[in-house]
């Protein structure tokens, strides 16, 4: 298809394969910068503007709809700066979500090489519900209602009645915490816990392996999607450069 200088509603969404009320969606929610106005009243789009949403649309695969309208907003606003912000704060995410997959398989992996639990050789100081949810990144809430569903059972203090999570409940509430990020429900969850305290860690293992698989496309889905970020800021906001 010819593209003209000036491109209609129809004609921006035919180059892209999508419907023009998903145009206007995406210029509504910001991934496109401000389209001009014909004498008619009609909206007329341009090559940057087709080059935009063939970049947000790549973007969405790895930042989602819930960090690219800000991206591609802050290039439209001239703040490349801000842009990469939010680029590389899902970037730290995905790190420290990898990050604790690795440390939660590596006590996985040490549970399964062991015919019968080792006593510890240490008495760490269990933690109070606050900080066993800011260890693991989670609201005060979550833990609350996970125990609830019986995916939790912290101790109490005898005098205070605090809520306390020793070792073992740090560790459950560590693979409790990776699974529901990942959407499993509780009922499999339950079951991975259940494998856990009978010895049998093989079931938990595959869970966040596969995790940590999701993890990675993510990361690289990231990776993919910033070839056409780089190319739309060299092409359209070099002046941010």
């Amino acid at each position: 298809m010819m593209l003209h200088n000036a491109l209609r509603t129809i004609d921006l969404a035919r180059a892209a394969g999508i419907s023009v009320q998903q145009v206007r969606n995406y210029e509504a929610s910001g991934l496109l910068p401000p389209a001009s106005r014909s004498k008619s009243g009609y909206r007329l789009y341009t090559q940057r503007h087709l080059a935009a949403l063939t970049t947000a649309r790549n973007m969405l695969a790895g930042y989602g709809w819930q960090r690219t309208p800000g991206i591609m907003n802050a290039l439209h606003q001239g703040d490349l700066s801000a842009a990469l912000t939010t680029i590389d704060q899902r970037h730290a995410e995905l790190a420290n979500k990898r990050h604790e997959c690795e440390q939660t398989l590596a006590a996985l992996h040490m549970l399964a090489t062991q015919s019968t639990p080792a006593p510890s050789l240490r008495h760490p100081q269990a933690l109070r519900v606050g900080e066993a949810a800011r260890q693991v990144g989670v609201r005060v809430s979550a833990l609350h209602f996970w125990e609830q569903q019986g995916l939790l059972q912290p101790k109490r203090d005898r005098s205070s009645r605090y809520r306390l999570y020793d070792e073992e409940q740090m560790s459950r509430l560590r693979v409790v915490a990776l699974l529901r990020e990942a959407g499993y429900p509780f009922k499999v969850i339950q079951a991975v816990l259940d494998e856990m305290a009978a010895g049998r860690p093989a079931k938990a293992i595959v869970a966040v392996e596969k995790r940590r698989e999701e993890l990675m496309r993510s990361s690289w889905a990231c990776v993919e999607s910033l070839v056409s970020f780089q190319g739309y800021v060299k092409e359209f906001c070099a002046p941010l450069l």
